[in-house]
C-alpha cells in the first residue's frame, strides 16, 4: 500500500475532533438579527452573564453590573440538557424564570478558536412572538 492510500484510510477511519465546551463561558457580545435589523449588545459593560457547561447540561446567570437604587438586579437565568453532534448544539431549556420558553430547544452552530466560543443559531418562541438569529461571542473563564 502506498503512503498517501494509507493516509487516506487513517482521515476516512479518524472521528472528527470534539469540541470542548465544558467549563464557564463569560458573554462578551450578543448580536440579534430580526426581520433584517440587527442589534448588537456589549455585555461588558452594564450587564455580565456567565454560561455553565458539564458533560450534559448547561444554566447561563445574567444580572446588571450596577445595581438601580430600588434595589432591582434585572437577574434572568435558565438552564437544562444540551446535545452536541458535531457543531450542532442543542440547548433544552428546562428551566427559566419566563415559562412561555420552557421545554423548548434552540439549536446552534457553534465553534470554538483557541478561547472563544461562537454560537449562531435561531431563537423561536411563538407565545412571546420572538423569531431572530443571534449570534453570540464568549469567552473561556480559566
Amino acid at each position: 500500500m502506498t503512503i498517501s492510500a494509507v493516509m487516506l484510510l487513517i482521515a476516512c477511519n479518524s472521528k472528527p475532533e470534539t469540541l470542548q465546551l465544558n467549563g464557564t463561558w463569560k458573554l462578551l457580545s450578543g448580536t440579534t438579527i430580526t426581520k433584517g435589523v440587527s442589534t448588537i449588545t456589549d455585555y461588558t459593560k452594564d450587564q455580565s452573564m456567565i454560561k455553565v457547561i458539564n458533560d450534559n447540561h448547561f444554566a447561563f446567570l445574567k444580572h446588571a453590573i450596577n445595581v438601580a437604587k430600588d434595589s432591582s438586579n434585572q437577574f434572568d437565568a435558565g438552564g437544562g440538557s444540551y446535545t452536541l453532534n458535531g457543531d450542532q448544539y442543542t440547548e433544552h431549556l428546562d428551566y427559566y424564570s419566563d415559562k412561555n420558553w420552557e421545554g423548548k430547544p434552540f439549536t446552534f452552530t457553534v465553534s470554538i478558536n483557541n478561547d472563544t466560543l461562537i454560537q449562531k443559531g435561531l431563537e423561536k418562541v411563538e407565545n412571546e412572538n420572538i423569531d431572530r438569529q443571534i449570534i453570540e461571542k464568549y469567552i473561556r473563564i480559566k
